[in-house]
């Protein structure tokens, strides 16, 4: 599905930077005073990485050290997805869908142009939610498991997981995440 919107049109054209020497400290001032989720990572104009909220917490505030002590390039994502402006928004948003991402650096040539996220996207194209309601859907069933009128508990012959979404396919008691998966 095409919506005719392209990264370019969507991104920020100047996303925050910080240097892999700054510190957590320093990074969560950053983001406070610039009212943002994450932070692009840069040495000598090369993109290095990239710095969320979530990096912060999950990867740096759970050391026992110091958030002055502890330096982004500890806590940033290196492996890197990136796109292009020339990018339909919808494939950006499929992109972060597939990776569990909420931010896409923008590169051309090789280099930062920009970043585009969730939240920028929904903004031109509200249309979208639609994807990202599934993605949160499909990680709250692995997570949660939703009971459905119909379906029983107990074990899944598929999977040998624990659910409360087992139903008969092909002669076999199958969770929802297996029968999905054999169609």
């Amino acid at each position: 599905m095409k919506t005719g919107f392209y990264v370019g049109e969507a991104m920020t054209v100047n996303p925050v930077v910080v240097t892999p020497d700054t510190t957590l400290l320093e990074a969560a001032e950053i983001m406070e005073r610039s009212h943002v989720g994450s932070l692009v990572v840069k040495e000598k104009d090369k993109l290095v990485g990239i710095a969320t909220e979530q990096d912060l917490v999950r990867k740096g505030l759970v050391k026992n050290k110091k958030s002055g002590e502890i330096k982004i390039r500890e806590v940033m994502e290196t492996d890197l997805r990136t796109i292009t402006t020339d990018n339909d928004v919808f494939d950006a948003l499929q992109m972060m869908r597939d990776y569990n991402i909420r931010h896409l650096p923008v590169v051309e040539k090789g280099k930062l142009v920009g970043l585009v996220t969730t939240k920028d996207i929904l903004k031109i194209q509200p249309d979208l939610f639609e994807i990202l309601a599934e993605k949160i859907h499909l990680r709250e069933e692995e997570r949660k498991p939703v009971w459905t009128p119909g379906e029983e508990e107990g074990l899944c012959q598929a999977c040998g997981k624990r659910s409360l979404s087992l139903k008969e396919k092909d002669e076999v008691l199958m969770c929802r995440k297996c029968r999905q998966e054999s169609q």
